[in-house]
């Protein structure tokens, strides 16, 4: 199935199955029920791999057709755009930057984020990496020698922060042994209210008099997150003046941007560096500890998986604390594959949404210009599903060599999206959740909490467990 500009169509979307629609509002009672892509999920099963729905007078289009949904990421940002809805939102809260850029505007602006994300930055970021990691190893231990509960999801968050903001501005804020640090107190803030407006069919915030307590400290809290990054912006251009060099080899993605602002008719502007780095913390934060949450949840219940993975850890890691080696990341073999089979069952994007830029016609299908379709990617792997036992946890299936010749997850899975806009990110992702793992597999075992609920799947914007229902005891190494 191609999108096909100009070709006359069999069908328009008033032709398609879909949940039925109350006059006025629409599906937004059923939307408003229960998560959101579990709503999109359940139609999905309810009336098959394209369907269509209505918020309020507004005809949305979903689909669970992987290779429509390969076609339609294929085909950003030129015949396709990121929801305008998403940015418009996004935009409110600061982040005007790579993620909700569109056109010339996202291709200039993707040059200058990729340059400030290659293996070559990662590399040369690695010895803080090990450093983060090990502070986060120290915390766990000391937790569990005097017996006290490891807040998992808030440790992981907080990790992933401070790499995020050491790569992106050179700054060390340790909000992972400063609780309840007031950035990561925003940025979590944030992140659950443009869930929640994601979900709203009257954009109310944006009339005076109907704004809510939350609207307000949304604002407040945007404004003291771009205080911190203005703060940073400042210390960077101090290092730049400092050490002119610095503008030939940027350290980092701030002191990047700032010297691409600076060029002459460069086009960007300080609000551009401010979008962007806001957006690098926004992106980086959330997903990667999310993704890493879900795994050890997974892992809780396979021992044999986590047993696998602590014998890895320890052949690679050897006597280190932690991995020190940039090189062997790429021997955690099976702590990829089964970070790879976590994301495939439990992706912190379940759903994406996106617009057409013109009419098209998605096979026979008429699609009108600015009509939300959302591309169900988790629904699409599971329907789709060519693998044995696909609702199994089972990181083997990955492997070079298994089932005699080992799967590709990129020819099944769209943890990072796809095309052209393929996330920026994901090298400096899965070497996080490399060294946490390898990390937590080498020192640490996992035990269920007594009779505890498995952890909840709740949309804020990304897709999170409700808690972590999983302890840390210390393992014993053989010498």
């Amino acid at each position: 199935m191609e999108l096909t500009p100009g070709v006359a169509p069999l069908r328009r979307l008033a032709d398609l199955p879909g949940p039925r629609a109350r006059p006025l509002f629409g599906n937004v009672r059923e939307i408003r029920a229960e998560p959101f892509h579990h709503v999109l999920e359940r139609w999905g099963r309810e009336h098959g791999p394209l369907y269509r729905f209505r918020i309020m007078r507004k005809q949305m289009l979903a689909t669970a057709d992987r290779d429509l949904i390969a076609a339609l990421l294929r085909d950003r940002p030129d015949a396709m755009r990121r929801s305008s809805r998403t940015a418009e939102m996004l935009n409110e809260i600061g982040t005007r930057g790579l993620f909700t850029a569109e056109g010339d505007d996202w291709r200039r602006q993707r040059k200058l984020v990729m340059r400030a994300l290659t293996p070559e930055v990662i590399h040369n970021f690695f010895p803080t990496l090990t450093a983060l990691t090990e502070r986060l190893r120290r915390r766990w231990a000391a937790a569990t020698a005097a017996g006290q509960p490891v807040d998992l999801l808030r440790d992981l968050k907080a990790y992933t922060l401070d790499v995020t903001i050491g790569l992106a501005m050179g700054q060390d804020i340790n909000t992972l042994e400063l609780e309840a640090h007031p950035l990561q107190r925003d940025i979590e803030f944030l992140f659950k209210l443009v869930a929640r407006r994601l979900t709203t069919p009257f954009a109310y915030w944006r009339v005076p008099v109907l704004k809510r307590a939350q609207d307000h400290e949304a604002i407040a809290a945007a404004a003291r997150i771009q205080q911190a990054i203005f703060g940073f912006i400042a210390e960077a251009r101090r290092r730049l003046a400092e050490n002119p060099a610095l503008r030939a080899k940027p350290s980092n993605l701030l002191e990047a941007l700032i010297v691409a602002r600076d060029e002459p008719d460069s086009g960007f502007t300080d609000e551009a560096v401010v979008g962007n780095a806001i957006t690098m913390v926004f992106a980086g934060e959330d997903t990667t500890s999310n993704t890493a949450a879900w795994l050890i949840e997974f892992l809780a219940d396979h021992p044999q998986a986590a047993a696998r993975m602590a014998d890895e850890a320890r052949q690679v890691l050897g006597e280190r604390a932690v991995l020190d080696d940039y090189h062997l990341l790429d021997q955690l073999t099976y702590i990829d594959a089964a970070t790879r089979e976590a994301m495939r069952l439990k992706p912190v994007a379940p759903f994406m949404a996106a617009e057409p830029n013109q009419d098209v016609v998605l096979g026979d299908l008429a699609v009108p210009a600015g009509t939300v379709i959302f591309l169900l990617l988790r629904h699409a792997s599971e329907r789709e599903s060519d693998l044995a036992q696909p609702e199994r946890f089972m990181p083997e299936r990955w492997l070079d060599g298994a089932g005699g010749q080992g799967d590709d997850p990129g020819r099944k899975l769209f943890p990072f999206g796809g095309g052209p806009r393929f996330c920026p990110g994901r090298y400096l992702a899965m070497a996080e959740i490399k060294m946490v793992m390898s990390m937590l597999a080498r020192h640490f075992a996992l035990e269920r909490v007594a009779g505890a609920p498995a952890a909840r799947e709740c949309f804020t914007f990304t897709m999170t467990p409700d808690a972590l229902p999983v302890r840390l005891a210390p393992r014993f190494i053989p010498k």
